[in-house]
């Protein structure tokens, strides 16, 4: 087989087939009038019989001193106003740098993170900043040792030692559960995302630290987890028909409060119920009462894993460090309501 229709063409090869020298193909194929008309006939010809194609990353890397000035990112979903901050956090950080930024949504699917994530190394991107959807990410070892540097944003990466930015799940569902206990809910029902998403773990995690901080025996009865928003209205009615119901809920994700919110308006509740939400969730402020929160900042989250990411592009070698941002309740009057 010749081994030119085996790999991608390269200058070199337009070069040999042209008869003429590498710069007269540099040149040619970057614009230059002053190559001779006979010469540029030739390099012409053989681009179109070899089908090759000028590779614009490595023209970036030359021009940028071996950096192509962007970095890929990829969120469970760009429309998400929790991962819309996350990314301008990431895209300022970036912009102060003259870096690009390519984002892209997972939609929590495993392969189509795969593909994301191999379209923007095609791309010579820099490095990844990656809210990862996967449950094993080992795929990435090829890129790590190739140098690309990778933070994980708002989870860890499984099997894969990597830099992460995360906020502080566990600590504030716990602060979350020991607040209703001090308004004096005894029975507080937990709803939560899917089941295998660190964020789920770590806020159901701290809600169990919350309740054997405050000497309540955690019951399974009044857990419900794998929920969107449609789910989390269906399972807070459920537990509000329970024989015995809980006086308050901790919603850990924010279109599951919002689908609490719905069923405890829709049962006529929400001034009975005590709630407390993890995210904040758009106008919860203008209710009546207004939604009580543990707030993560997810602007500093994006911009925190964009710099971590810049440390590494600058020549950090040190060992794969987990950052922790820290969470605050916003009381509002939902999470004060006494029983």
């Amino acid at each position: 087989m010749d081994e030119t229709r085996s790999r991608r063409p390269t200058m070199k090869d337009v070069a040999a087939l042209a008869g003429v020298s590498l710069s007269t193909v540099s040149r040619t194929v970057n614009g230059d009038s002053a190559v001779r008309p006979d010469l540029a006939a030739k390099v012409n010809h053989a681009v179109e019989l070899l089908g090759y194609q000028r590779d614009e990353a490595a023209s970036a890397l030359r021009r940028t001193g071996r950096v192509s000035a962007s970095i890929g990112i990829i969120v469970e979903d760009v429309a998400n106003p929790f991962f819309s901050l996350v990314h301008r956090g990431i895209e300022d950080c970036a912009r102060e740098r003259r870096f690009l930024t390519f984002a892209g949504s997972s939609d929590d699917d495993d392969q189509r993170e795969r593909d994301l994530a191999a379209a923007f190394v095609a791309r010579r991107v820099d490095g990844l900043l990656i809210a990862p959807a996967g449950r094993d990410h080992r795929y990435l070892e090829r890129e790590r040792a190739a140098g690309v540097p990778l933070v994980f944003v708002d989870r860890p990466a499984r099997w894969l030692e990597a830099d992460a930015v995360v906020s502080d799940n566990h600590g504030g569902s716990a602060t979350a559960i020991t607040h209703l206990v001090a308004a004096g809910h005894r029975r507080i029902g937990f709803l939560g995302d899917r089941p295998e998403l660190f964020t789920t773990t770590e806020r159901l995690a701290g809600y169990r630290t919350g309740l054997e901080t405050s000497g309540i025996a955690y019951d399974d009865a009044l857990v419900r987890v794998g929920l969107d928003e449609l789910a989390a209205h269906t399972a807070t009615l459920e537990l509000l028909d329970l024989p015995e119901p809980p006086t308050a809920l901790f919603s850990a994700q924010n279109f599951v409060s919002i689908g609490v919110l719905r069923a405890l308006h829709e049962r006529s509740v929400r001034e009975s119920v005590g709630h407390v939400g993890f995210d904040d969730v758009a106008l919860s402020d203008l209710l009546a009462p207004a939604l009580t929160v543990i707030a993560q900042d997810p602007y500093e989250l994006g911009r925190a894993a964009a710099e971590v990411l810049f440390e590494r592009l600058d020549g950090d070698t040190s060992a794969p460090r987990r950052v922790v941002l820290a969470t605050r309740l916003v009381p509002r009057g939902s999470g004060e309501i006494t029983p």
